[in-house]
Parts: C-alpha cells; structure tokens; sequence
C-alpha cells in the first residue's frame, strides 16, 4: 500500500473488496512461489564444493581451481576444489551423482570420464542422465609428450620404432577408458603397432615422475599438466592430437601431420550438476562461468596452456555430451577394447 496516499471516506465502503483483494494477494505472493524459484534465489547460502576425479596438479585440477576463486568473489561464498582419485575419476563421479541436488556439491570432469570410460568400466550412474550439465569451461588437443631418450621428433618416427620394436614403446595414462588412454589405442590402430599402456591412479601427474625419469617411454596428456616439463627441456612435444596446431605450441606438428592421417581426438573439462538440480540455479551458474571464461586474462592465460575456452548453454553441452559418448563407444568398438 502507498501509506502517502490518504485514507478513503467512510461512505465508500463498497470499494474495500477492491483493494483487500490485490493487497491479500501481495501479502501471499511469497507463499505462490515455487519451491524450486525460491530455492535457487537464496543459493548459495553456504561454501559449494566443487569434486573431481583426479590427483592435484592433473589437467582438471589446473584448470578448475582459478574458476572456483572466481566463482567464490562472484557468488561470496567459497568454492573449494576437492580431488577424491580413483577409477579414471568413476570415484567422483559417482559421488557426485548421488549427491542431493541442491547446488552445494558440483562436478569438475575431463569429458572422457563421462563419455569414454563408462563404456569399459561399469559405472554405478548413467553419464547421460544421472548429471545436469552446466558448463563447458575448456576446450583442447591432447599433446603427445617423449622422454628425451626416445629418437622421435614426429610421429612417423614413432611408428617407425613401434614397429621395428613391437611391444617395445610404453605410454602413461590417467586410468583405462580415459581420453588419454584411447588417444594412445587409436594411435596404435592407426599405425598398425603394439604399445603397451601403463595407467596410473590418480591423473598424469601421478605418472609424471615415472615419464621424466624414463620409466614410461611416453603420455598423451593436456598441455597444461606437462607445459613445465616441456619447457624446462625434461620432456619432448612430438605431436597434438586435434585437427590443427595449437598456439601454445606452433612449432609442434599435429599427429596427422607428423606422419599418421586421419588422427583426430580433442578433449574438454565441464562442470556439471547432480540429475534434478533446479535450472534457475545451473543457468545462474551458467551465465556467470561463461562471463568469467570471457575475460580477456583468463582467455590469454589459458591459451598459454593450450586451452581454449568455449561459451556453451546448458544444452548445448548436454548434446556435445552425448554426441562424445556416442562417438568414444563407436571408437572402443572399432579398436576392440573390452569392458573390465
């Protein structure tokens, strides 16, 4: 009501339903709301943690943690990262799933987590239903990195050892099924050789000690969990694995370039909701990962680690989800590898 406004006279009573009914109506406005709305409206209330899969210092570590403080100064609450390793990030996946969808417990995954490795290990949750997407945060080619001991400048080079040696060749991954195992399978089908895969618990840099000491001969990994070691000469870049070279690495031919045509496989990291989280919370957080992924800091930084940063909707990430998943299942089929 506009208290200002002066009262009517008393011989005009018959206009009181008039204002009783809107002003009821203002006073139960609150109550009409859904649920949900009013929920999403008051997020976040407390501290969100954000999990994934994977060791400290793996890609998705690296790329997680400068978001989670940006998101912390946008929203004034805290976003700590958490890591819970294990089972090619199924561990945290799964945790996730099953968390309530309230907003307060969110997933940080490589994609391949969610779209390769189901396919051969069994998961607990459906990739494609258990989860809201909300945002894909980076996009990027996987670089193909030697010890400095292994003779290869390409991958021709690489092929040719492989064959002159079969079985000879170790490569590291991040665990069976993921993005960086599959990368070193098709390698192999393409080139017609043997390598022998080495996962390791925990991300690639878990298996990093092992790569610069020459225990593994090789890794598939991001740029930016092996840029130090590149730069400080410990490891070779031989090749990247998407369609065209990065500017992180211009000098670095892509893998189909080096020698092995039709090698193509590209990587993103994503940050999804529990199944059922309220849209008005995934847009919120939607709009607000985009706005920081657009700054110009962040993108210079990120492509210095051979990140790319895209600027997708909730949907438009749900269907490269389930376009990757379709297109891994039909690559582990193609190459013949066996759930576990």
């Amino acid at each position: 009501m506009n208290r200002d406004r002066p009262a009517l006279p008393r011989p005009l009573p018959r206009l009181a339903p008039l204002v009783a009914v809107p002003l009821a109506l203002a006073l139960g406005a609150t109550t009409l709301l859904p649920a949900g709305d009013a929920h999403a409206q008051a997020w976040p209330a407390r501290p969100v943690r954000l999990i994934h899969g994977f060791a400290p210092g793996s890609a998705i570590d690296v790329s997680i943690r400068p978001l989670a403080a940006q998101l912390a100064t946008e929203f004034g609450q805290n976003f700590s990262v958490e890591p819970r390793p294990g089972a090619t990030g199924q561990l945290a996946n799964e945790f996730v799933a099953k968390s309530p969808p309230d907003g307060y417990v969110l997933l940080a995954a490589p994609g391949t987590s969610l779209t390769s490795a189901p396919h051969l290990q069994r998961a607990p949750y459906d990739p494609l239903k258990d989860f809201s997407p909300v945002s894909m945060i980076t996009a990027f080619s996987f670089v193909l990195v030697a010890h400095p001991t292994v003779p290869a400048k390409n991958s021709r080079d690489l092929v040719a050892i492989a064959r002159a040696r079969p079985g000879f060749l170790t490569y590291a991954s991040t665990g069976v099924g993921s993005g960086f195992h599959l990368a070193g399978e098709l390698f192999a089908s393409l080139g017609g050789v043997k390598l022998v895969h080495v996962p390791y618990r925990g991300g690639g840099s878990a298996a990093m000690p092992d790569l610069v000491s020459g225990r593994v001969d090789m890794m598939w990994e991001s740029y930016a969990a092996v840029r130090p070691q590149v730069m400080a000469g410990k490891l070779r870049a031989i090749g990247v694995t998407g369609p065209r070279r990065i500017a992180a690495l211009p000098d670095v031919p892509t893998i189909a370039e080096g020698g092995l045509p039709g090698y193509d496989l590209v990587g993103w990291h994503g940050v999804l909701a529990p199944g059922g989280t309220s849209r008005e919370i995934v847009e919120r957080l939607n709009g607000t990962i985009n706005r920081t992924l657009d700054r110009k800091d962040l993108r210079e930084s990120w492509a210095q680690q051979g990140f790319e940063t895209p600027q997708l909707t909730p949907e438009q990430f749900a269907q490269r989800m389930a376009r990757d998943f379709q297109s891994y299942g039909k690559l582990i089929r193609s190459i013949g590898l066996q759930v576990q």
